[in-house]
């Protein structure tokens, strides 16, 4: 495996938009200030790729562009990080113009550099993983840098903060506080907190021992159920109709996912899963019990489950389906000796851990915490 250099200050760092193009919209202006100001708190000098800014239609419509601005940021020898903005539902879609790219390939695994976001960019941590590169399954520029308070939570901050120096021996414990998804994204609500709650919960060891170790490689539960079984058009509501009507090639590319993710060989195999943690979060969308046992049945009959050391599960937005979600894994899973944690602070849910692909991890349930070595 490539390894990217930590961050250091003075570091150019590229914010790119690889799923939603929501970054350059007007109505994003005031989380942009504030998250490039934070990131120039940190020592860091920070860039728009070429096409972040052009908005919504334009990044939906032209994946190509989304491609073309991942490969200038690994040709150009002035960056030394990359940080999505936000994620989406159709990244995949670069895939045709980057894994047959032999220059972005070749540059990828000439110049590693620091690669960052979460969510749909779960696909994208895929293809990197496939081509030998580690990432980091983290915060986002616009749910995290540009937190409306202000400044980043305090547990994500000190998380980003992880980035700067090597990982080995950092410890990952539970904060001590939630927060609710926020309803209100304007710039009225600039300076103002989400509503916080006192965790009651904790790292929560659902069955196995709980000591378990292996290396991590996971991502978002609904982007890897998509990736194995593919996008229900009219199922999922997360496109709106006119955007299937005016671009035709969208709802084409939907179609094919499963096609495209086979023919990259983006989710790895059962032997590629031997030995390691998986960690899965679901996202805001919240999918009820039945499509989480539909989308982890999905990952079983690819001989994930039968192959992993153990299972790092993320807390549940708003703490949705919290009770519900855990029967659904003890069933789907059918193996009381396989070590499965829920609860841990890492993707949609607010606060967020940051998670290396590849790290060897040291769990332990007893001790609340998640050593990487």
């Amino acid at each position: 495996m490539l390894y990217p250099k930590p961050l250091k200050k003075g570091d150019k760092v590229a914010v790119i938009s690889l799923s939603s193009g929501i970054l350059g919209e007007s109505y994003c202006a005031h989380e942009r200030e504030i998250g490039l100001k934070k990131l120039r708190e940190f020592g860091l000098e920070p860039v728009f790729t070429k096409h972040a800014l052009m908005g919504n239609d334009y990044i939906l419509s032209h994946p190509e562009a989304r491609a073309e601005d991942l490969k200038e940021a690994f040709l150009d020898s002035s960056v030394s990080g990359i940080i999505c903005a936000i994620g989406g539902i159709e990244t995949f879609r670069t895939f045709p113009y980057l894994m047959e790219d032999k220059e972005f390939i070749s540059a990828v695994k000439q110049t590693p550099k620091f690669f960052l976001g979460f969510s749909d960019t779960t696909n994208n941590h895929f293809m990197f993983h496939r081509l030998g590169l580690q990432t980091f399954y983290g915060q986002a520029f616009i749910c995290d840098l540009a937190e409306i308070s202000g400044d980043m939570l305090p547990y994500s901050k000190v998380q980003f903060e992880s980035c700067f120096t090597s990982y080995h021996g950092r410890k990952i414990t539970p904060s001590d506080i939630w927060y609710e998804e926020r309803s209100d994204f304007s710039a009225e609500a600039v300076g103002t907190m989400p509503v916080a709650h006192r965790e009651e919960h904790h790292y929560e060891l659902l069955q196995g021992s709980p000591v378990f170790s292996g290396e991590l490689l996971g991502g978002c539960i609904d982007s890897i159920g998509e990736m194995l079984l593919g996008i229900n058009i009219e199922s999922f509501g997360g496109i709106p109709a006119p955007y299937i009507e005016a671009y035709p090639s969208l709802a084409e590319d939907l179609g094919k996912q499963r096609d495209i993710i086979q023919r990259y060989s983006i989710f790895p195999s059962p032997e590629e899963w031997r030995g390691k943690i998986l960690f899965a979060e679901t996202s805001e969308e919240a999918p009820d019990p039945g499509k989480l046992a539909e989308y982890l049945s999905a990952m079983k009959n690819e001989g994930v489950f039968e192959n992993i050391n153990g299972i790092i599960v993320g807390k549940p937005m708003n703490e949705k389906y919290y009770e519900e979600y855990k029967t659904v894994w003890r069933e789907i899973v059918d193996n009381e000796k396989l070590s499965i944690l829920y609860n841990v602070n890492f993707g949609h849910a607010a606060p967020r851990a940051v998670l290396p692909y590849g790290a060897t991890a040291q769990v332990s349930a007893d001790k609340q915490e998640i050593i990487l070595l």
